[in-house]
């Protein structure tokens, strides 16, 4: 477990182009328990180590039990004592006319638009799946705003004009186009982003001192459980992408970090051109789930719908059915790299200026079929918890608390603290 650790963090550090040494961590645990056919082990505690090794951490402690049970956290996380739940009942995998397809209906919104593409009701779903072909479902709920796709193995995934693109990305590509400007202070960063890959990332930026303020549009509501667990440390508010202040809060900002599809955001002033444009020290990390060219790079997606579409759902099935990571790893990952990324921008600012920095939930998936060669058996362990009042699951690594939990969805006002 500790080389294929030490290798991956190698390689992932590599990708975060730095002229910073790579932190040596010191291991201190002998499983994260995420066993997996593929890399996801190691994969999970090199993006934790480039986080910490990021914020200036030369030789971080880690736990690689905290690992794993920080990155299944929405398995273990308590809410009253209870478990919230997992995926809503219409997001899963269903038998269609030729192979499986995976829908993704946490969302209120999304659900809705899997129902109409469908044109059926809820207990409607499994036969409208089962009468079409997968693709002919995928097109068709698409088409329709929803998220759904049609499941395939690694090489019909590799065949496709989108796997292409990803696949001539960079895990971390990386523009400096700004100019040199210092940090004055404690860093503002404005979070932009939902789900978990993004707020994993500024979750993890405010546990390291940032003030991080997130802004939710009021239209999209968000799960609260989830928000319970990737809320931690921040501050929340709720503004209209219209709104002239969210610009006002972008344009005094030291990093902002973007999860929304490309070019969502571009007619509201916050394309991140126009942002370095009017900050030039700025630093602006952005993801998303299908990388940043390609005929998908506009859709929408999520860490499950990325691995259906990608071949790990087949690779991780069993008896034919289609499975899935033992944690939601990309999104968790690309956090932490999301993450390291913003403070190497922060830290190189004063002398390289700011930077644009993009990651991408589908290349992540594409650095695990890179490395069969660190594939590790993980034997399962006993999750690693501590008592807070709404979140059990601690910090994967850093050896504290949390700063503060999460504050209820929008409660705060709009303005740096």
């Amino acid at each position: 477990m500790i080389d294929a650790a030490d290798a991956a963090l190698q390689d992932l550090w590599r990708s975060l182009d730095t002229d910073r040494p790579a932190p040596e961590p010191r291991w201190t645990g002998a499983s994260t328990g995420l066993a997996c056919p593929l890399p996801v082990e190691a994969l999970a505690l090199g993006a934790v180590a480039a986080a910490a090794g990021a914020a200036g951490q030369r030789a971080p402690e880690i736990d690689p039990a905290r690992v794993g049970s920080s990155f299944r956290a929405d398995q273990l996380l308590r809410v009253d004592g209870t478990t919230p739940g997992g995926f809503a009942p219409l997001s899963g995998f269903w038998p269609a006319a030729d192979g499986w397809v995976r829908t993704h209906a946490n969302y209120p919104h999304h659900r809705a638009h899997l129902l109409d593409a469908l044109g059926v009701h809820d207990d409607g779903v499994a036969a409208a799946i089962a009468a079409r072909p997968a693709l002919e479902v995928e097109e068709l709920v698409v088409g329709r705003g929803g998220i759904a796709v049609a499941v395939r193995d690694r090489a019909s995934w590799a065949a496709t004009e989108q796997d292409r693109a990803v696949a001539a990305e960079p895990l971390v590509r990386v523009r400096r186009e700004g100019r040199a400007a210092p940090v004055v202070g404690k860093a503002r960063v404005l979070d932009l982003t939902r789900v978990i890959a993004g707020p994993v990332a500024t979750r993890t930026l405010a546990f390291f001192g940032a003030d991080v303020l997130r802004v939710d549009p009021p239209s999209m509501p968000e799960l609260p459980a989830q928000h319970l667990d990737t809320g931690l440390g921040k501050r929340t508010t709720v503004l209209d992408a219209s709104d002239p202040r969210l610009r006002e809060l972008a344009e005094s900002a030291d990093v902002v970090v973007t999860g929304y599809r490309p070019g969502a955001l571009d007619r509201f002033g916050l394309a991140p051109e126009d942002l370095l444009a009017r900050r030039p020290g700025l630093v602006v990390v952005r993801l998303d789930a299908w990388g940043w060219t390609g005929p998908w790079a506009g859709r929408r997606g999520f860490d499950s719908i990325v691995q259906a579409a990608g071949g790990i759902a087949v690779a991780c099935g069993t008896d034919g059915r289609p499975g899935a990571l033992p944690a939601q790893a990309l999104d968790h990952a690309t956090g932490y790299l999301v993450a390291a990324s913003a403070l190497l921008g922060l830290a190189e600012r004063s002398t390289r200026g700011g930077s644009i920095r993009e990651l991408s939930l589908a290349r992540t998936a594409e650095w695990l079929w890179a490395h069969p060669e660190l594939v590790t058996d993980a034997p399962p362990v006993e999750p690693v918890r501590q008592s807070l009042d709404a979140v059990e699951v601690p910090p994967p690594v850093f050896g504290g608390t949390w700063s503060a939990p999460a504050h209820e969805l929008g409660a705060d006002t709009p303005e740096w603290a």
